[in-house]
């Protein structure tokens, strides 16, 4: 067993999505085992919601305790708080064996959205994992 940490750094350049007012940025982690057959899931975790905020910045940790990281893969989520239903404003993946991760973390720059008029969407993170 071991433990993955996701800190969730910042995230730049969100489209505002919402018609009235900026949109209320927050982020879901969702950990799924690609297995060939039946994906096994290890849960998610979301992050605090960002009022009227286009480049949010976070400093939060994340943690997943998950039996190995061979086939592994993290799907962030950057979703919009709405009435009703929430929006998805931007979405990655990441396939946790390709990292070489240890105890150090490495920095992740990833896109989130391609905007079509502005500069696209990235999310930052620092991803390790220890063993136990």
């Amino acid at each position: 067993m071991g433990i993955l940490t996701v800190h969730l750094d910042r995230i730049t350049n969100l489209a505002d999505e919402d018609h009235i007012g900026n949109s209320d940025p927050y982020v879901k982690f969702e950990l799924e085992q690609d297995n060939l057959f039946v994906d096994k899931d290890f849960g998610e975790m979301v992050s605090t919601k960002k009022k009227d905020e286009q480049n949010p910045v976070y400093g939060e940790d994340f943690h997943f305790n998950i039996p190995t990281l061979n086939n592994m893969e993290l799907t962030v989520k950057v979703m919009d708080d709405d009435v009703g239903f929430d929006e998805k404003l931007g979405k990655c993946k990441i396939k946790l064996e390709d990292l070489d991760l240890s105890s150090e973390p490495i920095e992740i720059e990833k896109k989130v959205d391609n905007n079509l008029f502005s500069p696209d969407a990235y999310i930052y993170l620092k991803i390790s994992y220890t063993e136990e």
